[in-house]
C-alpha cells in the first residue's frame, strides 16, 4: 500500500474512529454520572479491585497477538489468515487456563488483593475474558483494514447496553452486581456482534511455526503489556491494601472518570495512529511528520482540557459525580493536570516504539517509571490518603524523562523539534489557565463559572491562532493533508 493510500485511510478511519469514541465517550461518562449518584463509593471500589484482577487476566488472554496482526507485513493474504486463527486458538487456550486458575484459587487471590470475602464475585466477573479472547483478533483485523466504521457500529450498540441493564439492576439495590452483570452482558453482545459482521471467522487450524513467529513479536509487547498494567492498577493494589474500600472507590471512580474524559480525544487517535505509522515504518519522513502532527493536533485540545478541568475542578466534580462527591474535587483537578502533559509527551511515545516493532522500549519505559512509582506508592499511602493521592499524581512526570532519554539516545528522534512543535498549543493553554483563575474569582456563581469557562476558551482561540504554524495545521486539517511539511 502506497503512503499516500495509507494516509488517505488515515483520515477516513480517524473520523470514524472519532465519531465512535465521541459517542461512547460521551454515553458512558453520563452512565458513570448516574451511576455514581446510586451507587456507593464503597461499591465502586469493590469493583475496582475486582476489576484489577480480570483485566490482567484480559492481557494475559490476548498474548499480544492483537498488536502483531495490526503491525506486521504479510507476504499474502493466507498467511495473514493463518496467522488470525492461530493467535485466537491460543488466546482460547490462555484463557481457559486462567479461568482455571481463578476458580481453583480465588479466596486467595481475594485475600491478596483485600476483599477476603469477593472469590466467588472473581470467578464469575473473570468469565469476561473469553469474550475478549475472541473480540480482540476481530478488532485488530478491522483495524488493520482501517475498518473502524464497522467497529463504530458495534461500540454504539455495546455502550448503550448499560442504560438498559446496569441502571436498572443499580435501581433495584443490585449494587456492585449491577456493574458486573452490565459489564458481561456487554462482553457477550460485543463478541457476537464482531464475529457476525466479520469476513473472518475462526476454523480448526493450528500451526506451532505461525505460533513461534508470532510469539517472537508478542512476547515482548505482552511484557510491555504487563508493565503498563502494573502502573495502572498497582496503585489500585496498595491502596486496597492499606485503606478501606470508601478511599479506593472516590480514588478509582475520580480518575477513572478523568481518564474517560481525555481518552474521548487519545482513544479515537491511537489506535489508528498505531495502524498509520505501522504502514510507515519504512519511510522515516512520512512516519515522523505523521506523527509530530497528529501530536500537535491533539494537543490542541488535551492541553486546555487538562488545565481547564484542574481550575474548574469544583464544578467539574458537581457535573461528573454530583454534590456527595466533592471530596473528589481535588482528585480530579490534580490528575487532569497531570493526564494532559503526560498524554501528549509519554503516551504518544509508546505508539511511535510499537509501530517501528520496538515493542522492548516501550517495557523499558514503563519498568524505569515502575521503579519510581511502587516505592513512592507504598511509603506515602502508610502516611495518608491525600498525601497520597499528590505524591501519585506527581510522581506520572517522571514518565516523560524517561521518554525523553529513550527518544533522544535509542530511537535517534529529534526530541527538540517534539518540545517545539507543541509550544504554541502548551502556551496558550497556560495563558488561558491563568486568566480562567482571575476571571473565575470573580464570582462564586455556577452561572459566572460556566460563562468564564467560555469567556477562557475564547482566549485560548484568540492566543493560538497567533502562531502561522497552528493556522497553517488548521488548514492542512481542513484539506485532509496530514503529510504536509510544517
Amino acid at each position: 500500500m502506497d503512503d499516500n493510500k495509507v494516509v488517505n485511510n488515515f483520515m477516513k478511519a480517524t473520523k470514524w474512529s472519532a465519531l465512535t469514541e465521541v459517542l461512547t465517550k460521551v454515553i458512558s461518562p453520563i452512565t458513570n454520572m448516574i451511576l455514581a449518584r446510586i451507587i456507593s463509593p464503597e461499591a465502586f471500589g469493590v469493583v475496582a479491585t475486582i476489576t484489577m484482577v480480570t483485566s490482567f487476566a484480559e492481557m494475559i488472554s490476548d498474548a499480544g497477538f492483537q498488536k502483531y496482526l495490526v503491525q506486521h507485513e504479510f507476504s499474502c493474504d493466507k498467511e495473514k489468515y493463518f496467522c488470525s486463527n492461530v493467535a485466537f486458538w491460543t488466546n482460547m487456550f490462555i484463557s481457559i487456563i486462567i479461568w482455571l486458575i481463578i476458580l481453583t484459587f480465588n479466596k486467595y487471590i481475594a485475600c491478596l488483593i483485600g476483599n477476603p470475602d469477593l472469590g466467588h464475585v472473581l470467578v464469575i466477573a473473570s468469565t469476561q475474558i473469553f469474550f475478549t479472547a475472541v473480540t480482540s483478533i476481530q478488532i485488530a483485523l478491522f483495524r488493520r483494514n482501517f475498518d473502524f466504521r464497522s467497529i463504530f457500529k458495534i461500540r454504539i450498540i455495546t455502550v448503550l447496553l448499560p442504560l438498559v441493564i446496569t441502571l436498572p439492576l443499580a435501581l433495584h439495590g443490585f449494587s456492585f452486581w449491577a456493574l458486573i452483570i452490565g459489564n458481561l452482558c456487554t462482553g457477550l453482545v460485543n463478541a457476537s456482534m464482531l464475529t457476525y459482521i466479520s469476513s473472518w471467522k475462526p476454523s480448526f487450524y493450528f500451526n506451532f511455526f505461525y505460533l513461534k513467529k508470532m510469539f517472537s513479536f508478542s512476547f515482548w509487547t505482552l511484557i510491555e503489556a504487563l508493565s503498563i498494567w502494573l502502573t495502572t492498577w498497582i496503585d489500585i493494589f496498595i491502596v486496597s491494601s492499606f485503606m478501606n474500600s470508601y478511599y479506593l472507590g472516590l480514588y478509582k471512580t475520580s480518575t477513572s472518570m478523568v481518564n474517560q474524559i481525555m481518552s474521548l480525544v487519545t482513544t479515537s487517535i491511537i489506535p489508528v495512529l498505531f495502524t498509520v505509522l505501522s504502514r510507515l515504518q519504512n519511510d522515516e519522513n512520512a512516519f515522523n511528520k505523521v506523527f509530530l502532527k497528529t501530536q500537535k493536533l491533539v494537543s490542541i485540545i488535551i492541553f486546555p482540557l487538562g488545565i481547564g478541568i484542574y481550575v474548574y475542578s469544583d464544578l467539574a466534580t458537581r457535573i461528573i459525580l454530583g454534590a456527595n462527591w466533592q471530596e473528589a474535587k481535588s482528585i480530579i483537578g490534580l490528575w487532569a493536570l497531570i493526564s494532559s502533559i503526560v498524554i501528549i509527551l509519554s503516551h504518544f511515545n509508546s505508539e511511535l516504539y510499537r509501530a517501528r516493532g520496538l515493542p522492548k522500549l516501550s517495557f523499558l519505559s514503563q519498568l524505569l517509571h515502575l521503579a519510581f512509582l511502587v516505592p513512592t506508592c507504598i511509603y506515602f499511602s502508610k502516611i495518608g490518603f491525600w498525601i497520597f493521592i499528590y505524591a501519585r499524581s506527581l510522581i506520572r512526570l517522571q514518565s516523560i524523562l524517561v521518554d525523553f532519554l529513550i527518544l533522544k539516545y535509542i530511537v535517534k528522534f529529534n526530541v527538540v523539534k517534539t518540545y517545539t512543535n507543541l509550544f504554541p498549543t502548551f502556551f496558550s493553554a497556560v495563558m488561558m489557565g491563568i486568566v480562567s483563575v482571575f476571571i473565575k474569582s470573580m464570582n462564586s456563581s455556577t452561572a459566572w463559572a460556566i460563562l468564564s469557562i467560555f469567556i477562557s476558551f475564547f482566549i485560548y482561540l484568540m492566543l493560538l491562532l497567533l502562531f502561522s504554524s497552528i493556522r497553517s495545521e488548521v488548514k492542512d486539517l481542513l484539506k485532509n493533508k496530514i503529510t504536509k511539511s510544517n
